[in-house]
C-alpha cells in the first residue's frame, strides 16, 4: 500500500467536506464523516509539521556554509 501524499489527503478531506453540502448528505452518516474528516485533518497537520522540520534542518545546513 502506497503512502498518500499530503495533496491526496487534502483532496480526500475536500471530498468529505463537500459531502456535508451535497445532495447525498445523511444525518445518520454525519458522525462517521466528521470523524473521517477530523482524522484526515490530524494526518495532514502531522505531515505538514514533519515537512516544516525537514525544511528547518535543510535551512540550517545552508546557513552554516
Amino acid at each position: 500500500m502506497e503512502k498518500e501524499t499530503i495533496n491526496q489527503k487534502i483532496e480526500r478531506l475536500d471530498e468529505v467536506v463537500d459531502w456535508f453540502y451535497g445532495e447525498n448528505f445523511d444525518l445518520a452518516k454525519a458522525t462517521d464523516k466528521y470523524a473521517e474528516a477530523a482524522k484526515l485533518a490530524k494526518e495532514i497537520e502531522k505531515d505538514l509539521d514533519s515537512l516544516k522540520n525537514e525544511i528547518s534542518v535543510i535551512q540550517k545546513d545552508f546557513t552554516k556554509n
